[in-house]
């Protein structure tokens, strides 16, 4: 019975400090634009509205699915034109004073 306990023990005394670990993972978020929002997804008319935090000068780097960048833009408001993209899925990452962000954009 005593096995059983210490086993018992060691266990959840492991998954204790594997939690401790997470907040590793967490350091990275730091690096990605606050409160980034894009929309509308999936867009259908051709304008994007890319809006941040600080809103300031970003830099916009769209990819296709065989990852070939399709479209880069520099955009000093929120509106981006991706009206020359044919239908599809894309990967959009924006780039401002540093840290960048990756999402998923679908283009009807």
């Amino acid at each position: 019975m005593k096995k059983i306990y210490f086993i018992l023990l060691l266990v959840v005394s492991y998954t204790i400090s594997a939690q401790d670990n997470t907040s590793a993972f967490t350091n990275t978020a730091s690096t990605e634009i606050a409160d980034f929002k894009l929309y509308p997804n999936p867009v259908s008319n051709g304008l994007v509205h890319i809006t941040t935090k600080n809103n300031k000068e970003k830099e916009v780097l769209i990819y296709d699915v065989f990852g070939e960048v399709v479209l880069t833009n520099r955009i000093y408001n929120k509106n981006l034109d991706v009206s020359k993209l044919v239908s599809g899925v894309y990967v959009v990452t924006v780039i401002e004073d540093k840290k960048s962000i990756t999402r998923k954009l679908v283009v009807k």
